[in-house]
Formats: structure tokens, sequence, C-alpha cells
């Protein structure tokens, strides 16, 4: 029997060690991103110094969830040269920073002998996948839940060794 598909705030809430996120795509037809991403490929940029301009709710659940202790990684599997999106993300990444994300990018010519999750997905507290299923224009189509045990541990394992070759934000330039 499939399993329900909580809104992400109340997995975070539940959520008790870690929380790690895989993004594989390159580009994301997001709907409540468009009329940012719009802006932005005109030239506006986020005003980073000003949190009240771009903080939400997904950054206040990330920063609750931190504060009570949970490691929260963002691995970003992206092909180089970067899509416009994935420039726009790179963008963006100091909100997540911001919220207490740590967050990796992996070029996937550094990839080629890894085995990638076939979906960007999140994993909590090494127990239970959330799979972010899209279609061929980006746009979201479902999630779906998943917890088998060795599911669970093969897609731990693909997203720690994505990690560890993944830069640091910091570091990776573009």
């Amino acid at each position: 029997m499939p399993l329900k598909v909580p809104p992400f705030a109340e997995l975070l809430a539940g959520c008790r060690r870690s929380a790690v996120h895989l993004e594989t795509r390159d580009a994301y037809g997001v709907a409540a991103e468009d009329a940012d991403f719009a802006a932005w490929r005109n030239g506006w940029r986020y005003n980073h110094g000003d949190r009240s301009s771009w903080w939400n709710g997904f950054h206040q659940s990330v920063a609750e969830a931190v504060g009570r202790g949970v490691v929260m990684r963002r691995a970003r599997v992206v092909s180089e040269p970067l899509s416009e999106y994935i420039q726009y993300e790179h963008s963006c990444t100091p909100q997540n920073l911001a919220a207490g994300e740590d967050v990796r990018w992996l070029p996937r010519r550094l990839a080629s002998d890894l085995l990638l999750p076939g979906n960007d997905l999140w994993i909590f507290d090494d127990r239970l996948i959330r799979f972010s299923l899209f279609g061929g224009d980006g746009s979201f189509v479902a999630d779906h839940m998943e917890d088998a045990a060795d599911t669970v541990k093969r897609h731990t394992e693909a997203f720690e060794a994505i990690w560890e070759r993944a830069i640091p934000h910091q570091e990776y330039r573009i």
C-alpha cells in the first residue's frame, strides 16, 4: 500500500538527526518561482542582506530543524556549462545557507562512475525517502514516499558518495 505523502514541513518537523536533499535536474518548472526566475533573467537579484524580502516558510522550517540539531545537506548534480535555471539556483543558494543547510555541487563530469538515483529525493533520518517526480519539461508531477529499508540504504549510500565528491557552495564557481 502506498505511503501517504505528508507536507514537507511535517516531515521535517518529525526529523531528529538528518535530512538530505538530492537534486539532479538542470531545470525545474516550479510555478511559484516563475516570476522571480523571469526577473532574475532580466537582471534582478535577491538582496540577501534583507532577509525579510526572501525568507519564507521553507526557510523557517529548515531553521527550526537545524535549531533542534538536525543536520541538513543538499547536493546538486549539474551539467556544465550550467543551464540558466541552475545559475539562478546558485544565486539563491545563500538563502539555503542562511537557513542552516549545507549545500554542495557535483558537476556531472565528476559523477560518471557513480550510481545516481533516478529521481530527486529527500531522505529523513536515514529511514524515509520522499521522491519528487518531474515531467520532461521540469514541471512537478508528484511526490512518492518509500520506507523499505533496502531502498533507503541504497539511496543513502548513493547520496553519501555524491556528497563526498561534491564541491562546497563557497568553492563552486560558475
